[in-house]
């Protein structure tokens, strides 16, 4: 499976030629499931394209595509940020059912995704820093949804603009009301 095909458009957002060789290593480390599962395994908190096969993919594509729109009109972020935040984007779901493919949604998938990331920092051409911030984005993607009666896990809550932002991106592209056309995996 060709896993960077999916993200070639994304990864082109990604201004820094060394972040988008992290982002291609860091891809190839997701599960073969991730490019095939729906969004949501219940359709309940995803839009009707994240419910098909692809949906996580389609689901991750939108988040991006928002947060790459809304830097049109913020210009808070350095093109530094800009390229972390598309790439915490890309791998915050990328663990969602697990390392390998459980049957249910790992709540605390943020965390796995984050640890996986931290075990291969030493492969990316990214500072220490710079790879916690990517980490510290994921981990808290989820914002005030951090706790689940299921789990005994609480994931931290978004605490600076980049959290946020992330946070942000995520939620709009899990709203149902939203209808992206995909020609493919492409937005159209």
């Amino acid at each position: 499976m060709d896993k960077i095909k999916y993200f070639e458009t994304e990864i082109n957002y990604i201004k820094d030629k060394d972040r988008q060789e992290d982002i291609k290593i860091l891809i190839n480390l997701l599960p073969e499931y991730f490019f095939e599962i729906p969004a949501s395994s219940t359709g309940k908190y995803h839009p009707k394209f994240a419910g098909t096969k692809n949906g996580l993919v389609k689901h991750t594509k939108v988040a991006v595509r928002i947060a790459y729109d809304l830097f049109e009109i913020n210009d808070n972020f350095s093109d530094l940020d800009k390229d972390l935040i598309i790439m915490a984007l890309i791998m915050h779901d990328g663990l969602k059912k697990g390392i390998k493919e459980e049957e249910y949604t790992r709540f605390d998938h943020p965390l796995l995704a984050s640890k996986l990331i931290m075990e291969n920092a030493s492969k990316l051409k990214s500072n220490i820093d710079d790879v916690r911030k990517i980490c510290t984005m994921i981990e808290s993607h989820m914002g005030k949804w951090n706790t689940n009666k299921y789990s005994k896990v609480i994931l931290p809550l978004p605490k600076d603009a980049m959290q946020r932002f992330v946070h942000m991106c995520d939620y709009l592209a899990s709203r149902n009301y939203l209808d992206v056309k995909f020609l493919k995996l492409d937005i159209v």
